[in-house]
Formats: C-alpha cells, sequence, structure tokens
C-alpha cells in the first residue's frame, strides 16, 4: 500500500504546482537573483496588513488541501500549548498589541507523516502530524511552536518578504506553498522547480543564521515563561541534531527550513550549561495516547494500520513501560475500528482502559470508546459514554461525537440547537457547521442545511464554494412554500458578504 501513500503526495504536490505556475504567470516579474535578506533591525520590512493579506492568501490553500486535518482532539492538545505560549510572548513583551490585533494566531495541522512545523505571514502556523508523533512530551513540542511563534513576532517574515518589491509578496506565497509541497516530496517537488522565479525565490525561503539564533533565544525565554520545563527545548535540540547526522532522509523536513548551525549548536550547549543535568524526557500517558493517535491518522494506509495492531500483541510489548504500553494500545484500537475489525478494536480498548491512570489520560480512552462504537455502528452507546441525553458537552470533541451520535441516532433536534448556539461563539469553526448542515438535513430543514454547509465552505476561506452555495439556498427560497423568512434574509446578506470577498480575491490575481 507504500504505492497508494506516494500516489496520494504526488497529487497534491501536483495540485500544488499547478497554483504556483499560475499565481507566477500572474505576477509578470522578472527573476530577483541576487536579493539579499535584509539584516535583523533593517526597516526594510513590509507593513503588518499586508503581511496578514499575504498569510490569509496561503492559509486559503492550506485548509482547502486534503491533507488538512481538523482532529478535535489534536487540534485541542496543540492550541491549548499555542495559547500558553501566546500569553509567555504577551507577558514578555515580544507580541506586540498591534500585532496581536491584526494577526490570525491560527494553527492548521496537516496529515503528514515528516516531522515538520512552519510558521506562514500573518500568525499562520502549520504542524505536521509527523512531529506530534515523534516528540516525547508537552514541553518538546512547545520548543519547536516556540521558535515558529518568535519568527512570527520578530516580523522575519515580514523582513524577508519586504526585500521583494510592491509584487514580490504574490510570488513569495506561491513559492512558501512550493516549500510546503517539497516538504512533504522533497525529489518530486525539487524536480518540478525548473527554473525562472521559482529557483529565484527558493534561495529566500530560508531564514538567516542570524533569525534563526533569535527565535531560539526568544523562543526559549517565551516557553520558559509559559511555565513550559527548559528541558524540553534542550532534548528536541537533541533529536533535530541526531535526526541531522544522518543527512536527513526526508523524514525531517523541518531540517530543511531551519538547519542546524554551528552558531545554533553552540547557543543550544551554552544554555544546557546553565541548567542542571538533562536527564531523558519521560513519556507521559496523555501525551503517548495522542501521539498514537497522530502516527495512526498520519499513516491510514492498510500497512501501516495492520502493523499499529500487530505491535499490541507483540513479544516485546510487556517490556514497555506504562505509558508507551497505552500508546500502543490506543493505536492499535483506533486501526482495527479504521480497518472495520471492531471486535478486536473493542477487545483492545478494555485492555486500553484497565491500563490508563490519571484523569487526562481516562478522558482520551473514555472518547476513544465512544469514537469506537460510533464506527461500529452503536449510535446509543456512543451517546451513553459521552453523558447521554438531549445535555450537549461543553468541550468541543465531546460536544462533535455527541452531535454525530445523536444525529445518527435519529434525535438531531437537540444537536441543532446546541450546534446553532456553538457557531454564534465560534463562527470560524468550519467543522461544527459542517454538523449543523447534517442535523438540519436529518430533520428536513434544506434551506437551513444548505446555508449551514455555505458558511463551512466560508470558515475554510473557499468563497467561491460558499458563494455557490448561498445562492443554492436563494434558488430554494424563490421556490415558495414553508421558508423561514428570517433565515432568508441571512442568507441574503450573507450572499452579498461572500461576493464582496469574492471580488476581492479576484483583485488579488
Amino acid at each position: 500500500m507504500q504505492g497508494s501513500s506516494v500516489k496520494r503526495a504526488a497529487r497534491r504536490i501536483k495540485r500544488t504546482w499547478a497554483v504556483i505556475a499560475f499565481m507566477a504567470a500572474q505576477a509578470l516579474m522578472p527573476p530577483v537573483l541576487h536579493a539579499q535578506l535584509p539584516a535583523l533591525g533593517d526597516g526594510a520590512e513590509m507593513g503588518i496588513n499586508a503581511e496578514r493579506r499575504l498569510g490569509d492568501r496561503i492559509a486559503r490553500s492550506l485548509y482547502r488541501d486534503p491533507d488538512y486535518i481538523d482532529d478535535p482532539l489534536l487540534v485541542e492538545y496543540v492550541q491549548d500549548i499555542w495559547r500558553r505560549l501566546l500569553q509567555g510572548a504577551r507577558q514578555r513583551g515580544e507580541l506586540l498589541p498591534e500585532l496581536e490585533v491584526a494577526f490570525a494566531w491560527e494553527v492548521a495541522l496537516g496529515r503528514d507523516r515528516s516531522v515538520n512545523a512552519f510558521a506562514l505571514p500573518g500568525g499562520y502556523l502549520g504542524v505536521h502530524l509527523g512531529l506530534i508523533a515523534v516528540v516525547n512530551s508537552e514541553d518538546e513540542l512547545a520548543s519547536v511552536l516556540a521558535h515558529e511563534l518568535s519568527h512570527v513576532t520578530q516580523r522575519h517574515i515580514a523582513r524577508m518578504v519586504g526585500r521583494q518589491g510592491a509584487e514580490g509578496p504574490w510570488v513569495i506565497a506561491a513559492m512558501i506553498l512550493g516549500a510546503l509541497a517539497a516538504g512533504s516530496n522533497p525529489q518530486a517537488a525539487g524536480a518540478m522547480i525548473a527554473g525562472g522565479q521559482a529557483v529565484a525565490v527558493q534561495g529566500q525561503l530560508n531564514f538567516s543564521r542570524d533569525m534563526e539564533r533569535e527565535a531560539d533565544r526568544v523562543g526559549y525565554g517565551v516557553m520558559t515563561q509559559a511555565g513550559f520545563e527548559p528541558q524540553g527545548f534542550v532534548t528536541m535540540f537533541q533529536k533535530l541534531q541526531q535526526a541531522n547526522r544522518f543527512n536527513d532522509t526526508g523524514a525531517f523536513p523541518y531540517l530543511r527550513g531551519h538547519p542546524l548551525t554551528t552558531e545554533r549548536i553552540a547557543d543550544m550547549q551554552a544554555r544546557q550549561q546553565l541548567l542542571p543535568p538533562v536527564a531523558p524526557v519521560k513519556l507521559t500517558m496523555t501525551h503517548a495516547l495522542l501521539a498514537a493517535r497522530a502516527r495512526v491518522l498520519s499513516n491510514a494506509d492498510v500497512d501501516s494500520l495492520r502493523a499499529a495492531v500487530a505491535e499490541a500483541s507483540g513479544g516485546a510489548f510487556a517490556t514497555f513501560p506504562s505509558a508507551r504500553q497505552a500508546g500502543v494500545l490506543y493505536a492499535a484500537a483506533l486501526a482495527a475500528s479504521q480497518l472495520r475489525d471492531y471486535e478486536q478494536a473493542a477487545r483492545l480498548q478494555v485492555r486500553l482502559q484497565s491500563l490508563v491512570q490519571g484523569p487526562p489520560a481516562e478522558r482520551l480512552a473514555r472518547l476513544l470508546s465512544a469514537e469506537l462504537s460510533l464506527a461500529a455502528g452503536s449510535p446509543k452507546r456512543a451517546s451513553e459514554l459521552l453523558g447521554g441525553g438531549a445535555a450537549a458537552p461543553a468541550m468541543r470533541s465531546e460536544l462533535f461525537l455527541w452531535a454525530r451520535a445523536m444525529t445518527q441516532a435519529g434525535q438531531a433536534a437537540p444537536v441543532s440547537q446546541q450546534l446553532r448556539t456553538w457557531v454564534v461563539e465560534h463562527p470560524k469553526d468550519a467543522q461544527a457547521w459542517q454538523l449543523l448542515a447534517g442535523a438540519y438535513m436529518a430533520q428536513g430543514q434544506t434551506l437551513s442545511a444548505v446555508r449551514a454547509e455555505a458558511e463551512a465552505h466560508a470558515a475554510r476561506y473557499d468563497y467561491e464554494s460558499a458563494l455557490n452555495r448561498f445562492k443554492a439556498a436563494q434558488d430554494l427560497a424563490r421556490q415558495g412554500g414553508k421558508v423561514d423568512h428570517i433565515e432568508a434574509s441571512i442568507i441574503d446578506t450573507r450572499t452579498r458578504q461572500i461576493e464582496s470577498l469574492v471580488r476581492e480575491q479576484a483583485l488579488e490575481r
């Protein structure tokens, strides 16, 4: 099944580079072969609003990519770390008020097994599931996110882009997308970089040595200010060093965007001398379960799923520490469910349940049990595990599982009530809108369902698809019959708003 994974990567790269070719052709810029990065402190940088617009343009492509994944549990885990880091940066004075207001500060997860994370213009952050799977603690993950956050707060991206001129940012947007494609398959993407602007700008994507050292220094202070252990920065750096010794076979594209220079290594060694001896990071049970989830979701081919199931019965399993055993069982149960072997998934879940300790891990095991029950066609059992009845859970992960279970069980009315409240408070939650569309459709409320589908597209910045659905909703309203006139009025207003956004996007081209 490895061939199917390669084909999927090739399709993604082909699609991404088609976007690049179109954008580069539109820009009509001569290649800038000898541009240099401005030094730190140089005033040559793009403005905050321009950087946000550039980030929005790149984010629109990321959110529409099939490998973008909104897994509520993993999103919750990463965003909790991200929020704490933002608070730490705010307390240290690294996050200026005008930057905090203007930028998005959003995290996007990619269903990719490679170890990578990347900062984008406008306060967007990308994280591959492979990174979550390889780190041993939230402190190690926080060290990487803090480094990326510091590239944003120190305006490193703006300094790089600002030197490209008035039209250059849009070409760089295309090249950043190309670099992300190269992270998944450097050989295939490298072969497609044939010359012209692609080659010209490719050299501008890596941060300068001084910028990398500054991101290390500021990121280290931010993560410790946020309450994370400094050892996480050290041990993550050691992981990267070890991977770097093997010349990066492609599993660590992070090293290509953030090479370990002698200066960075020397700085980290100096920091280590100020710390007590660093013991190996102990794998916590909570992180073990989430890392296991990331591994399964990023390795969904049949061979990988079967290997995950087999590990739970392998001879070495008994020698593993309890946290690792829990992670192996979690991965095996989830993999068995994806292979549609629901009985084996249930047996593995029972073994996991007897092993987990502590409220966070117990919660993750319970949610997995509900997820397995739902996949096996037992929505009532899933609903019971989530509290049962029409009272919706407060947490996003529980709420969305509950919504799916109740809708499948034929009880969509309370789902639509609860999700309406949720989207009022979280209007950019695309998955919530999609679940709401399903609940409306199950009740025969077609107009509301189509409007919710449109809002889901809009939340992913896919304004053209959103406009198509809003116009379809307008057509439904004009057909007469029993029409909710308030809903029809909202649809008309939103249609005009989305039409304006589509025109703005057209002008960018």
